[in-house]
């Protein structure tokens, strides 16, 4: 009965008319910029964060949210009729642009649709079920336990967006020690600020999300010159009884293993559309037919791709660590609006909690009629040459961040930290560790002092408690695997020299 009390409170604020309108326009851009090539929810999310600034935290949210899952809905529909895949809709190429060249295309996007909607939906129960009982479980965390919990942050981002441990501590430590530039809140004595009064008060964490990943993006994105035709084929939407028969199993199978993979750290869409299409060419009735324009091969991939973008909301909101680069942005729009993600968010802020898991069913209804009736209007957009696109957002991207501080040197900050996203880029380098480490820098310093005062000085208590010495071993054990295989492959490697 709490359940549907607490999603009855969540609908009350969601069906605002201000967060119903911020739900519509989180839903369309995102459909728009999972559609065009070179955009994504990644970058979206990080040019729109000045733009928070003057929005309501719970439509904020909401708007963001939207932006994040409905991109998987436009993720889909380039990938399927003109194989022009995101990191999320790499799966849906192989069967969904098949059925295209066999004429199916109204089927294979009637069929990414629903499914969709029928992941988003599973994924929002167990949401509304699971995150509560992991912020009950986060109250028995202390300050060293959270500090020990924020380093398997550090290592679990590090290792899934990089594939390095080494390259993505690195980059973590970056983000640590960028985020005590500044004042320190105890000595009051400033930290690296080179006698430059603009950061005293520390660097803006608009300015490194929107440099790092927004603007980095854009110039990376100019040296693709691929120029994509529009889709023109025919689009007929209905399908037949039996054709929808064979889009619910697949669907609800996605919409299960999309829901646990992400909850996992570096788990998320995409690697749950490869879990669910593993899984329907072992399990499905017309397995044979998988890879050559299978309904259930676009039926359980855009499933699971919906239903992670929707879980990965639970480790943010539940235990205050984001599992990816999306969730990483998520949190600095979190701390923006001044809202610490966690254990103590659910009993602090229920309306935005309840609120913002109420909005993401209200915005699946929204991405079904987007995305199924509307197609053809959407698929006009690949029209938009770039050339005309980047001026536009560059400009955008200097006036939302000069109007949050009507500083001007908050543009030439923003435009440093661009320059240093774009070298991380042609290093092979992930900017979301850094930023990890940028936002939790500051609280894993504060959680680390009040711990040493508990404890009188003595770092025992670290070792001590049940829950941090538990997460402690766990990163001992994780880094001594690494080592071994490091070890392992340098002792291999003049052997296959010498082959």
């Amino acid at each position: 009965m709490d359940l549907f009390h607490n999603l009855a409170f969540g609908f009350e604020h969601a069906l605002t008319l201000q967060n119903l309108l911020y739900c519509a326009i989180g839903c369309v851009v995102g459909t728009l910029v999972g559609l065009l090539p070179g955009l994504g929810p990644l970058a979206t999310i990080s040019l729109l964060l000045p733009l928070t600034n003057s929005i309501s935290t719970g439509g904020a949210l909401i708007m963001l949210s939207g932006i994040y899952y409905g991109a998987q809905y436009g993720d889909s529909v380039s990938a399927i009729t003109m194989k022009i895949p995101h990191a999320s809709s790499i799966v849906a190429c192989i069967d969904g642009f098949q059925m295209t060249l066999n004429g199916k295309t109204g089927l294979a996007l009637f069929t990414a649709g629903i499914s969709s909607f029928i992941g988003g939906t599973v994924a929002i129960v167990v949401l509304s079920t699971l995150a509560p009982l992991l912020g009950e479980v986060a109250f028995l965390f202390g300050p060293a336990d959270y500090c020990a919990l924020m380093l398997v942050g550090f290592v679990c981002v590090s290792f899934v967006t990089t594939g390095n441990v080494l390259n993505g501590l690195a980059m973590s430590l970056i983000g640590v020690l960028l985020g005590t530039i500044g004042t320190d809140v105890n000595s009051g004595v400033q930290r690296f600020t080179m006698d430059m009064a603009f950061l005293a008060e520390g660097v803006g964490l608009v300015s490194v999300a929107l440099g790092c990943f927004g603007i980095a993006e854009i110039v990376k994105n100019l040296d693709a010159r691929n120029v994509h035709t529009p889709f023109n084929g025919k689009i007929n939407l209905i399908p037949t009884w039996p054709e929808f028969k064979r889009i619910v199993p697949s669907a609800l199978r996605g919409s299960v293993i999309g829901s646990f993979l992400g909850i996992l750290p570096g788990g998320g869409p995409t690697l749950a559309q490869f879990g669910a299409y593993a899984v329907e060419k072992k399990f499905s009735k017309y397995k044979h037919e998988i890879g050559h324009g299978a309904i259930e091969g676009v039926a359980g991939q855009a499933a699971a791709d919906e239903a992670a973008a929707r879980t990965s909301f639970i480790p943010l909101m539940a235990i205050g660590i984001p599992e990816n680069a999306v969730m990483a942005l998520m949190l600095a729009a979190f701390v923006i609006k001044g809202v610490q993600p966690g254990p103590n968010m659910i009993a602090k802020h229920p309306d935005l909690f309840w609120g913002l898991v109420a909005s993401m069913w209200i915005g699946n209804v929204f991405l079904v009629i987007l995305n199924v009736p509307l197609v053809r209007f959407w698929l006009s957009v690949f029209r938009i040459p770039y050339t005309v696109l980047f001026p536009s957002i560059l400009f955008f991207c200097c006036v939302g961040t000069y109007s949050i501080n009507n500083n001007l040197d908050d543009i030439f900050v923003t435009a440093a930290f661009g320059l240093l996203g774009y070298v991380f880029m042609r290093l092979d380098l992930e900017a979301a560790p850094l930023l990890l480490g940028f936002i939790l820098g500051p609280m894993l310093e504060e959680n680390f002092r009040r711990a040493l005062l508990i404890s009188g000085g003595s770092f025992a208590g670290f070792v001590t408690r049940p829950i941090s010495g538990s997460l402690l071993a766990l990163i001992a054990a994780f880094m001594t695997w690494q080592v071994f295989l490091f070890a392992r492959g340098v002792r291999r490697r003049p052997v296959l020299a010498a082959e």
